[in-house]
């Protein structure tokens, strides 16, 4: 008789059969970061044609931070989970505390650098660093349009 093939760890904490809406939300963190990249391109557009140059610039770096502090965010919460889940293996968090305080001084500086050459450009950085909210929104959006068409 023939001896099942062995699994490994991993495979046998994942449930085989997934239903629809693991499925979808399996893939929400990808359609995050895909939302935030196409609203970072679009928006500064928009608003340097409906607005000024400024502004749109202002937006494009804020959406910039924002993106970043949202991968690095992401990037720490991974590192902690890691930490945590190898408490045996003596590892340094120094690394995963300055990653956190350099995402704070880098919005601090953008904003300071953007105020001295143009406080317009200010209010489309502020506006930029609501990226993710936009890009949660944009997901909200997919998963209610989901659930509605399968019925869920």
């Amino acid at each position: 008789m023939p001896t099942p093939p062995e699994s490994s760890p991993s495979s046998a904490l994942e449930p085989e059969n997934k239903t629809a809406a693991e499925v979808v939300y399996e893939g929400a963190l990808p359609r995050i970061q895909r939302s935030m990249l196409v609203l970072a391109f679009l928006l500064p557009l928009v608003a340097s044609f409906w607005l000024s140059w400024r502004t749109g610039l202002g937006l494009a770096l804020g959406c910039a931070v924002a993106y970043l502090n949202f991968f690095w965010l992401k990037r720490g919460v991974e590192g902690l989970a890691d930490r945590i889940v190898n408490a045996g293996q003596p590892r340094s968090g120094k690394g995963i505390v300055a990653r956190f305080l350099l995402r704070y001084v880098l919005m601090g500086l953008a904003a300071y650098g953007i105020l001295t050459v143009s406080p317009a450009s200010l209010y489309g950085l502020l506006a930029g660093l609501f990226l993710p909210v936009a890009a949660i929104a944009c997901e909200a959006a997919h998963e209610a349009y989901v659930a509605l068409a399968r019925g869920l």
